[in-house]
Order: C-alpha cells, then sequence, then structure tokens
C-alpha cells in the first residue's frame, strides 16, 4: 500500500493477513480489494489478524463483515476476523479444481470438461449437466466481452458445487439479453438464474469473479 497510509496489510505465505495501524474510511476501499484479491490467490480459510489495528468507525468494522459475505459462496473461500486468538491449526488443503483458460471460443469445452471431472470425482453426477450450462455462459460472457485470461475453479460443499471464473476487466459481466431458443451457448447470464441457486459478481481491483452456486437437491426436483 502507499507509504502515506494509516493502515498497512501484511502477507506472507501462511493463511494469515495482518492489519496494522488506524483503518478509516479512507482507506477501507483499498483494504478491502486487497483481501478480496488474497481470498482468491489463496484457496482455502484466510485468517484476518486485527489485533494491531484499530478501527474507530463502526462502519468501516461492518466492511470487513461485507468481505466474509462476499466471498461466502466463491468455491473454498473463507474469512475470518481474528482479534488476537491464537491461530487454528492449519487446515488441510481445499479439494478444488482449478484451469487457465485463455479467452478463445475452445475455452468453453475445456471448462466443460473440467466440471464433468469434479462432479465424477465428488459424487455429484447429477450437477453435471446444469453446471455445465452455467459454466459455458461464465466463460463465453469472458471470451465475448472482458477478453481477457480467465480463472475456472470449483469445489465442492456438502452436496453443492461451487463455480466461479476469474478475468482481468473492470465492470460487471455483461449480459445481453437471451438469444434464440436454437442458438448454442450465448445465451446470456440470464440461463445462469435458471440452473444455480445463487450466482453472482464480485469486483476485484484488476477485474472480477463471477461465481454460482449449485445444489444437487435443486436438480433432483427439477427432474421430477
Amino acid at each position: 500500500m502507499r507509504t502515506d497510509a494509516r493502515c498497512l496489510v501484511e502477507t506472507d505465505e501462511s493463511s494469515t493477513v495482518r492489519l496494522t495501524g488506524v483503518l478509516d474510511r479512507s482507506e477501507a476501499e483499498a483494504v478491502r480489494g486487497t483481501l478480496l484479491a488474497r481470498l482468491w490467490q489463496r484457496p482455502g480459510p484466510v485468517r484476518v489478524d486485527l489485533s494491531g489495528v484499530r478501527i474507530p468507525d463502526p462502519a468501516v468494522r461492518d466492511a470487513l463483515h461485507e468481505v466474509r459475505r462476499e466471498v461466502a459462496d466463491w468455491p473454498a473461500a473463507e474469512l475470518l476476523l481474528d482479534s488476537g486468538a491464537p491461530p487454528e491449526p492449519r487446515p488441510a488443503p481445499p479439494d478444488l479444481l482449478e484451469v487457465e483458460l485463455p479467452p478463445v471460443v475452445e475455452a468453453a469445452r475445456v471448462a466443460r470438461s473440467l466440471i464433468a471431472e469434479g462432479c465424477a470425482r465428488w459424487g455429484l453426477p447429477e450437477l453435471a449437466e446444469p453446471a455445465c450450462i452455467a459454466v459455458t455462459e461464465m466463460v463465453n460472457n469472458v471470451v465475448s466481452h472482458a477478453a481477457t485470461p480467465m480463472t475456472l475453479r470449483l469445489a465442492p460443499r456438502g452436496a453443492a458445487l461451487h463455480v466461479a471464473v476469474r478475468d482481468h476487466a473492470a465492470g460487471r459481466p455483461a449480459y445481453t439479453g437471451p438469444a434464440p431458443v436454437d442458438s448454442v451457448g450465448g445465451r446470456g447470464l440470464l440461463l445462469i438464474d435458471t440452473v444455480a441457486r445463487r450466482w453472482g459478481s464480485t469486483p476485484l481491483p484488476d477485474g472480477k469473479v463471477v461465481w454460482c452456486v449449485l445444489y444437487a437437491e435443486d436438480e433432483a426436483a427439477f427432474r421430477n
């Protein structure tokens, strides 16, 4: 962070991020961006040590809790706010699959292959088809509008599958409305809303994460 910052964010190779100094509204957005970037860079629980920082404004403290809510549906992501309690034992590496993709049409095919692999590995075969529909739209949206390299990440959580695509373009994901019913792909991000229980987009300092969550019970109910 800049040299005149009143709040410093310290990161290392561990799962702990340390805040020191005074965190006020003028720096809250920068700290938010740093935490979100760290949460994507390091899958699994990330602990924020607050023992060395003073936060005079309750609204700023609430903003830290908002970051925790923002990543709640990311694959293998969790933000732990710690005011000085002894750190928990190092968690086991999260069970996830990930692939880097270029912004080309063929990327969607690779993404679907990873979805199929994950659903087979985690015993969620009923989610393979709806998740492939969702990931096709997510990846194609990056190809058509962001045109940047992207990362696809997926992880299970109970009977749910969490899927996210991270690109490097600012702004919300583009939605151009539904395409003709006989089109293949390109049917708009609204299609994700049809197959996923929840979905959304989280802005990052250098891009965004578009995510969705699919539940096996929803697919079973739909088929019945």
